[in-house]
Parts: C-alpha cells; sequence; structure tokens
C-alpha cells in the first residue's frame, strides 16, 4: 500500500462492506469506524464509508460502482452476513465429524466462489486495496469455542483470496480481542472501532508494515 502524510499527496480511504464498518447504528453517542479513521488518519487524508449495514460479498461489487472519482485507497470488512447464512449448519445432527467438514466444505466452497469475484472486482478498479478478516465473537460469550472455529473455514477463503492477489490483510480476529471490543456478538464497539480504524490508518500510512496483518 501507498502511503502518505508524511510528505506524499494525501489520501482518500474508502471503507467498503457491511457493519464492521458501518457501525453506527450500535455505537449511540460514540463515533463510528468512519469517524474514528478520519481521526487516525493524518490532517490531510479523507476517508469515505460505502459499507452498508447488513451487506453481503455480492453487495461490494455496487459499492464499488459508487466510488468517488478522488478515492485513493480501498479497505473492504465483509464475509460475515454471509458466514451467518451458514449458522443453521452448526444445529445439524451429524454422525461423525468427517460428514460434518463436508457441510462446511460446500458451504466453504460458495463462500469461496462469492469472496473471489468480489475481490477481483475491487481489484479490477487498479487502486490499493485491504481487507479484513471476519472477526471472532467476543471472548466471553458461552459458544465462542464453536463459533471461532466455524468461522475459521471462511476466514480461510478470505485469506487464500487475499494472498494469491497479494492484497494485505488485517486480521480482526487478533485486533479485537476483548469483549468491550464488541456492542454485541457480531457489532464493533467503539472501543472495537478504534482499534480497527487505528490499524487501518496503520496499513494505509505506513508502507513499512508487513503486508499479511496489522495488530495494534
Amino acid at each position: 500500500m501507498q502511503a502518505d502524510g508524511t510528505g506524499g499527496a494525501p489520501g482518500h480511504a474508502v471503507l467498503l462492506g457491511d457493519s464492521i464498518f458501518d457501525n453506527a447504528a450500535y455505537v449511540p453517542g460514540g463515533p463510528d469506524v468512519v469517524r474514528q479513521l478520519r481521526g487516525a488518519l493524518p490532517a490531510d487524508w479523507r476517508a469515505s464509508l460505502l459499507a452498508v449495514d447488513g451487506e453481503v460479498i455480492a453487495g461490494v461489487e455496487r459499492q464499488v460502482r459508487s466510488l468517488p472519482s478522488d478515492a485513493t485507497h480501498l479497505v473492504v470488512s465483509v464475509g460475515g452476513n454471509d458466514a451467518l447464512r451458514s449458522a443453521y449448519l452448526l444445529d445439524e445432527e451429524i454422525a461423525t465429524v468427517a460428514a460434518a467438514l463436508v457441510l462446511l466444505s460446500a458451504a466453504q466452497r460458495q463462500f469461496a466462489a462469492a469472496y473471489d469475484a468480489m475481490l477481483e472486482a475491487v481489484t479490477a478498479v487498479g487502486l490499493p486495496v485491504a481487507v479484513c478478516t471476519i472477526y471472532d465473537t467476543p471472548p466471553g460469550e458461552p459458544n465462542q469455542p464453536v463459533i471461532g472455529t466455524a468461522l475459521a473455514v471462511f476466514n480461510d477463503c478470505i485469506t487464500r483470496a487475499a494472498f494469491s492477489r497479494g492484497v494485505p490483510l488485517i486480521d480482526l480476529r487478533l485486533i479485537c480481542d476483548e469483549d468491550a471490543d464488541y456492542a454485541n456478538p457480531i457489532e464493533p464497539s467503539v472501543q472495537g472501532g478504534a482499534k480497527i480504524a487505528r490499524a487501518v490508518a496503520s496499513l494505509l500510512t505506513n508502507p513499512d508494515l508487513p503486508r499479511s496483518a496489522v495488530v495494534v
């Protein structure tokens, strides 16, 4: 990713995806992620929000068609709502672990196809792109071990899609690692949003960071 704020041209970051970025409804009275990102970026940078609460992977291509003409960097966080569509699999009665993995594999293939198509469309714009993993549910949630393991199936698709294209990856599982980072089991709180915003800003403005993950 190109930098700056340290002598180069100012940037205009655009957030694409779902309520990980469009979380205003879940932090009443507090700053949402895009507002926090504006505060974390250098003063000459801009940040815009095209992400939409409830959006699925396929919807990001529609968001891309609304990019501002002066956009310089794109950051995508999407996939959690698609994974939720497969949550019913967790309640299926399966005879063996192998049979359960077969079911998850089918859902994974569908997710991977959608994510690959989306990322292909986003990178085709020709701007620097970064993507985020789906984060786990709060550590204190009773079903966290099950949910975290199931989400790893879908996060594998995201990491493969990113690394195969040389796209930087922000691992939200490592960033949002406290119960207080969540407004509810699936939305970031003010604290979690601040962590996400700092990670995004660090990636956009520091060219020396590794291209695999950012943890703040």
